[in-house]
């Protein structure tokens, strides 16, 4: 069974998770359409635009696969023993209930699968063949600086059957209280990293790619979730995002 069939068997099709800890384990980030875009997505850009006005970013489903222990793995670098194209992740936190200014002190969870399309902490099951079990591959936690700022050092995402490139972020205060699950998108099109990247050595390509337009967790829109990307295959490339919370 895919992971999207699974998800389906459970009747979670569309849910959007939110904080309790019981809805992390039942959510999907596969919960998607399954069919593949081999068009393009219409944008020739490299960068996403950013998210005008002071309102919560998308809440989104952790999916199958989150962070099982995140407080265990407080680093910045990520990366492990993976390779693929260098990637740097910046992130600004900012708080809706103080006019969208920076948020300092938070903890900021991310993961997301490497250049085959799979996660650390899971397999072995028909949702992932390869068995990661026993590694924490490409997850970190770091705490929001004065600018309400995380950075962490990875590789540039693959895909897998059913989901656009994206990265998983949960925003939780300083007291651990969950305040935002959401995901990351990236900008498509011709010139975009994610169509230089696929071509690169170790990558998949594009065949069967499934485009945001016709992912489920983003075809009802990217506006306020779509990163900025700058770089190239040889230098590697450099992600930002704001994430705009309640707390």
């Amino acid at each position: 069974m895919n992971r999207k069939g699974f998800l389906k068997s459970l009747g979670l099709a569309g849910v959007t998770a939110i904080a309790a800890p019981i809805l992390i384990h039942c959510g999907s980030d596969d919960d998607t359409s399954g069919s593949s875009s081999s068009g393009s997505s219409g944008s020739s850009s490299s960068s996403g635009s950013s998210a005008t006005g002071c309102s919560v970013t998308n809440s989104e489903t952790e999916g199958p696969f989150p962070t099982k222990t995140p407080s265990s793995l407080v680093q910045s670098n990520i990366v492990s023993d993976r390779t693929g194209v260098p990637l740097t992740i910046t992130l600004l936190i900012q708080n809706v209930s103080a006019a969208c200014a920076s948020l300092q002190g938070v903890f900021v969870d991310i993961w997301h699968c490497d250049r085959e399309g799979n996660y650390s902490e899971y397999g072995g099951t028909g949702m992932q063949s390869t068995n990661y079990t026993t590694v924490h591959f490409l997850r970190g936690r770091q705490t929001t600086d004065a600018s309400g700022k995380v950075a962490f050092t990875s590789i540039f995402p693959g895909w897998y059957n059913g989901r656009a490139t994206h990265i998983h972020v949960h925003v939780y205060s300083s007291t651990g209280q969950s305040l935002l699950v959401t995901q990351i998108a990236f900008p498509e099109g011709t010139d975009s990293a994610v169509i230089q990247v696929a071509a690169s050595t170790g990558y998949k390509g594009m065949s069967g790619y499934t485009y945001n337009s016709n992912d489920n967790v983003f075809s009802d829109g990217t506006s306020n979730e779509m990163s900025s990307i700058s770089g190239s295959v040889s230098g590697g490339f450099a992600l930002t995002q704001t994430i705009k919370v309640s707390a």
